[in-house]
């Protein structure tokens, strides 16, 4: 079983600490001004198996085992008052997951989009989108002309609700990338 340092960790990394499967959402190295002292990693932990989320501090020296988590292709179907229903695009099974596991991903999925879910001990437990989604802009502020300094943007509102900032040159019914985990944009689709 490989372990992981803490001085390795990333966001949206897998770890286990005491037998229970945490997502890393933020990591912080924190260099302490006394002498003799050392790096400290400061995180932000979401727990895989019941949604809470929690700070932890770690010694650079501590290193941790990977989780048994499991990724599964699947369609998104729809949402309603239950949860967020997906299915299973290698045995067709349907489940659905609740609303707070899913609120991270909900402003980029659309109906019928792919996504990998992670399964703790063969129960579906989170949503991994892609490292782009492409959606259509549904509401903005038209470009001027003329105005062409570098690095301007305005705000988009995306067929699914998300709102990101975008170059002037972006319309309403243009298709673009956007990183989902940033929730920026990245280039005209």
């Amino acid at each position: 079983m490989a372990l992981i340092g803490a001085n390795e960790l990333k966001k949206k990394m897998l770890i286990e600490i005491d037998g229970q499967p945490f997502n890393v959402l933020d990591v912080f190295f924190a260099t302490p001004t006394a002498r003799g002292a050392s790096t400290m990693v400061r995180t932000r932990l979401k727990n895989l198996l019941n949604g809470a989320v929690l700070e932890k501090t770690f010694r650079t020296s501590e290193k941790f085992p990977e989780p048994d988590v499991e990724i599964a292709t699947v369609s998104y179907l729809y949402s309603d008052g239950d949860g967020f229903h997906f299915m299973d695009e290698s045995s067709y099974e349907q489940f659905s997951l609740p609303h707070t596991t899913v609120e991270d991903a909900l402003p980029y999925l659309e109906p019928s989009s792919t996504v990998q879910v992670l399964e703790v001990d063969g129960k579906p437990s989170g949503v991994q989108l892609p490292s782009s989604v492409e959606l259509a802009v549904s509401e903005t502020e038209p470009g001027v002309r003329g105005d062409t300094v570098s690095n301007v943007t305005k705000p988009a509102t995306l067929e699914t609700g998300a709102v990101v900032q975008v170059p002037l040159f972006v319309n309403v019914g243009d298709r673009i990338k956007v990183d989902p985990r940033e929730g920026r944009y990245i280039s005209r689709a």
